[in-house]
Parts: C-alpha cells; sequence; structure tokens
C-alpha cells in the first residue's frame, strides 16, 4: 500500500519517529515560480519568454514583464492564495489567504511546544521576514528570550522548511556546502507572499513604487531572487560575506552553473557602484562572471565581466533549462 503523506511541519512530527530506512521517499514542494504563477494565471506566452535564455527584449515585453513580477511579488506564490487571485482579480481575496495560512501555521506550532515555546517560535518566524537580505543574529530574533532558546527555534522552523537559511561560504571551490558558515548566515521565507503578510508593509504604498527594488527597501526583490534560486539551484544557496577590518564586502548570492562558481546581485545602481561585485571578481578571477538583477533590461559587459539582467529572468539565468 503507498501512503501520501503532507503538512507544513511534518519533519517535526517524523523526528522523534523510526520508520523503514529506504522505504520513504521525501519530496519539497515549493511555491509556484514566477513562470508556474505566470502559467497558472493564464499568461502562457508570458511564461515562456521569461524561461527562454536570457538576452534583449522589446521594451513593451520587458515593462509588461515587470508589472506582472510586481502582482506577484504582493501575491506570491502559494497555490490557494494564486487560484483566488486568478478568480477574483483581488488583492484583497489573495491576502485573505495569506492571513489564513499564516494562522494554520501559528496553529501548528502549538503542537509541537515540547520541544520548543510556541511564542518563541512566532516571535522568530515573525522576525524573519522583517530581516530578508540582513545577516541574523539570534538575540536579534525576540525579546525576552536567550540566544539559545531563539536559535533552537529558528532550527526548527528551517527544519520545517517555513524559512530558508542562507550560509555564508568560500567560493575559492566547490562544493560550497563544505565551506558554509555555521555562524553568518542570511534567511528567506517559504514564500514572498507570505513575507509580505508577516512583514506589515503598507500594500497599497509599497505597490505605488514603479522600481520594483525599491519595494521594501529591496528586501522583496531579494526575497525572489533568493525564492527562484531555491528551485533552480535545486535546494543549494549561498552567498558571500567578506569580514575584515578595514572593509567588509558581501556579494548576495552564489549560484553555480556548469561546474562554475558565479556571482549574484540584487542591485538597481549601475555597474561602477558594485564594489562589492568588483573586489570579488578581482579575488575569486577563477569564478564565472557577475550576474546583476535589476529592473533594467538585458545588457552585457564583457569586460567587466558582468551581465546585468531584468529580475523576471533569474529562473532561466540560473539553472539548466530544457
Amino acid at each position: 500500500m503507498h501512503v501520501v503523506a503532507a503538512g507544513s511541519l511534518l519533519e517535526f512530527a517524523l523526528k522523534e519517529s523510526s520508520f523503514p530506512v529506504g522505504r520513504i521517499q521525501f519530496l519539497t514542494l515549493h511555491p509556484l515560480c514566477f513562470a508556474e504563477y505566470l502559467e497558472a494565471t493564464g499568461n502562457q506566452s508570458a511564461a515562456e519568454a521569461i524561461l527562454r535564455e536570457p538576452a534583449s527584449i522589446s521594451p513593451p515585453v520587458h515593462d509588461m514583464l515587470c508589472e506582472e513580477l510586481k502582482r506577484y511579488f504582493f501575491v506570491g506564490g502559494m497555490p490557494a492564495c494564486v487560484k483566488a487571485y486568478r478568480e477574483s482579480g483581488s488583492f484583497n481575496d489573495a491576502f485573505e489567504v495569506q492571513a489564513e495560512i499564516i494562522d494554520s501555521y501559528r496553529m501548528d506550532f502549538v503542537k509541537y511546544t515540547p520541544q520548543v515555546d510556541r511564542f518563541c517560535l512566532d516571535a522568530v518566524f515573525s522576525s524573519i521576514a522583517q530581516q530578508v537580505g540582513s545577516q541574523i543574529k539570534y538575540a536579534h530574533l525576540g525579546e525576552g528570550y536567550s540566544s539559545q532558546t531563539l536559535k533552537k527555534a529558528f532550527e526548527l522552523l528551517c527544519l520545517a522548511n517555513v524559512i530558508r537559511k542562507i550560509s555564508s561560504a568560500d567560493p575559492s571551490g566547490l562544493p560550497l556546502g563544505a565551506t558554509a558558515s555555521s555562524k553568518i548566515f542570511k534567511s528567506l521565507m517559504l514564500d514572498i507572499g507570505l513575507m509580505r503578510y508577516l512583514s506589515g508593509m503598507p500594500a497599497d504604498r509599497e505597490y505605488a513604487k514603479t522600481d520594483l527594488l525599491a519595494i521594501y527597501r529591496g528586501a522583496m526583490a531579494e526575497q525572489f531572487v533568493g525564492q527562484e534560486m531555491a528551485v533552480s539551484q535545486n535546494g543549494s544557496l549561498y552567498y558571500w560575506d567578506r569580514q575584515a577590518k578595514s572593509s567588509s564586502a558581501e556579494v548576495d548570492y552564489l549560484a553555480v552553473l556548469d561546474g562554475r562558481i558565479h556571482p549574484v546581485e540584487v542591485k538597481s545602481g549601475a555597474s561602477g557602484s558594485l564594489k562589492s561585485l568588483h573586489l570579488f571578481l578581482s579575488t575569486y578571477q577563477n569564478c564565472g562572471r557577475g550576474l546583476v538583477f535589476s529592473s533594467r533590461p538585458y545588457a552585457e559587459l564583457p569586460e567587466q565581466k558582468i551581465t546585468f539582467m531584468p529580475l523576471y529572468s533569474v529562473y532561466s539565468a540560473t539553472g539548466d533549462i530544457p
């Protein structure tokens, strides 16, 4: 008899259970990526456009895709949210489903209080949504709890795949996981729509912004890039962080393509302002070209080993598209 089990915190329940080795297969179901969202909302041609090899695209199509991406920022990729938005065309209907999903997570927290304080879990859950793109310090994730208690809550939420840990790694060679730091890391939410809801950002004011990189101080764009890369890179997500007394530097993500490590930045500025990226490329000369995702159209700067790409092309640019 074949049995299928699913649940937001299934790993919590299985952690203390025994089961026959080799007879259980674990599969990770991600939220809909941007291309899948476009297909689900009836925009098949747009989905096909962003899955092609990244290249120059006409200004009207570029503007249309950026506008669709802004909608995705707020609806997110949770299937029930996408369904609600597709059927009504209303953000509010999608937001109501987001609220229901968050409430269901919080109700699940109650079931696992023997392992960690449910109020601490909730504090960390909410705090992560406001700290996407920033290095995580356990003490900053909740007031009134010890760092050890906050660390345990963070790790349990990672185990449940509600949040994702992005460790700093040394790009000198592969695999990146061999040099992943246990002390220097960032984190992402499971879904960009749930991040929007939990962060408490004013939706009307943020949606009115024309630059995708300006929405919620750039954190939405960084969440989006990480969320797409979590699928395109098969769950292996790392970034580069250089800690030095004279100056620090950081590259948002590292992508492995055809056996080479590529630095990935989420920026709105021109190439001259990408100081960390230039430092990375000069330090690790065996690495591949730098990929900069922004609201700008496609542009190559071969003399600087940098390619500018529009945000909507993250999946195709960082994965192996058949």
